[in-house]
């Protein structure tokens, strides 16, 4: 049951009783009153268990953009309802105008939309459906809160994928020195066609000539379907923020942009995501739709506040497969978890495959080493310092076991890290 601004009213209106009338039993008999309209507005009321509630939902929306959620009431029973409908979110979900009024006659059905601008990333489900339908009278209600499931997965923003059609540029200019059909290591055999003057004797094709009594040559492309392996850490160290959002958002970033441009580059791409267990793990050839299932599967991965198990990891690593590969660590240098955790492993995640770290820098830490103002920032600088000491000796002893590493701010690590994949694939190291 709930109350409406005409209760109160009709309360204050035993005033006038109470002046011509002054005792005791003027405002019981009122009070009583009251209790009498309210009780008899509450049963005429209609029930909101009578409803029937439907939920229109997209099933995504990438973070920062926003989407319409539409219920559909629909009234079954014989009589009106007039009320208010609380159309429940939870705060992340951004949801705007979440109120509405209730005004829907005998076997109609009304569309109420709700807006949502959601600021995290994730899974967002709906909370109850709160129904207050008025009595004829508009003094009382009844009230419920109904269940009416709803989840809207919120996608990565990838603000990485603007940078989508510089690299592929980058990418179709390899394509297009095979066209020159230069021959060398990292390249495989593409197709035959007739022989025009300056090109490579050596290229020449002595049985299709001799088929098709002509000279012909054979062309060469980049060797595709290679195997690219993202592992993706999503423990503690993940968690840490820069500027206003976490660390493992930035890695998700380079993973995303890493996956577009291999995908085009038709090369097989893994994606592992964990700490210790595995969150996600996304597989395939087809690059629109690794892609697609990599960003709907890494949208409810969020960093935990415990430590990588690295030897899962890479277990999971040669679990995919002995082909070597590139192998690529997205996980903060955080020397105090890596050496501890990821560097026992290395030396034989090296031996078989081409492994790359990367990692997202914290531009503040640069900010705080330029600090020389005061002694707070003195002191802060010398911590900045150090920090970037210890980040140099974990990346010191890593390039001695032949990985390379990336350190870079979150708006440069992604174009970072896929200009070193276009240059081994240019240098036809992978």
């Amino acid at each position: 049951m709930a109350l409406t601004a005409r209760a109160l009213w009709l309360v204050l209106l035993g005033i006038v009783p109470v002046v011509l009338r002054p005792a005791a039993s003027t405002v019981w008999l009122w009070l009583l009153l009251c209790v009498v309209v309210v009780a008899v507005d509450v049963l005429l009321a209609p029930r909101p268990r009578s409803l029937h509630l439907e939920r229109e939902l997209p099933s995504s929306v990438r973070l920062g953009e926003s989407v319409r959620t539409s219920l559909l009431v629909t009234n079954p029973g014989s009589r009106a309802v007039r009320g208010l409908l609380r159309d429940a979110w939870p705060p992340s979900a951004g949801a705007e105008l979440t109120r509405h009024t209730l005004r829907l006659p005998s076997g109609e059905r009304t569309r109420l939309t709700t807006t949502l601008t959601p600021t995290r990333r994730g899974d967002r489900h709906a909370d109850r459906v709160t129904l207050r339908l008025r009595g004829p009278l508009g003094v009382a209600a009844r009230q419920t809160s109904l269940e009416v499931p709803g989840r809207l997965r919120v996608l990565h923003a990838f603000p990485s994928r603007r940078h989508i059609p510089s690299r592929l540029a980058v990418l179709r200019q390899l394509d297009g020195r095979a066209a020159m059909r230069t021959r060398g290591q990292g390249t495989e055999f593409d197709s035959l066609r007739d022989y025009v003057d300056g090109d490579d004797v050596r290229s020449i094709d002595w049985r299709a000539t001799a088929r098709r009594r002509d000279l012909v040559v054979r062309t060469w492309q980049p060797e595709q379907h290679r195997r690219i392996i993202i592992v993706l850490d999503t423990s503690r160290t993940s968690a840490g923020r820069i500027d206003d959002s976490p660390r493992l958002d930035s890695g998700m970033d380079a993973a995303l942009f890493l996956t577009a441009i291999a995908g085009h580059a038709r090369d097989r791409i893994h994606v592992i995501a964990g700490d210790r267990e595995v969150r996600a793990h996304v597989s395939g050839h087809d690059r629109v739709a690794v892609l697609h299932d990599a960003i709907s599967e890494l949208a409810p991965v969020d960093a935990r506040l415990i430590e990588a198990d690295w030897r899962l990891l890479a277990a999971e690593v040669a679990r995919v497969g002995t082909q070597r590969a590139l192998v690529v660590l997205i996980t903060p240098l955080e020397s105090s978890a890596l050496e501890e955790g990821l560097l026992p492993v290395l030396p034989a995640l090296a031996a078989r495959h081409r492994v790359v770290v990367a990692s997202v820098a914290d531009p503040a830490v640069d900010r705080m080493r330029r600090g020389r103002g005061s002694a707070t920032e003195v002191y802060a600088a010398a911590a900045a310092e150090r920090t970037v000491g210890l980040r140099d000796r974990t990346a010191g002893a890593f390039r001695s076991l032949g990985v390379e590493v990336l350190d870079e701010t979150p708006d440069r690590l992604p174009l970072a890290l896929v200009d070193h994949y276009l240059a081994l694939k240019r240098q036809g190291l992978l």
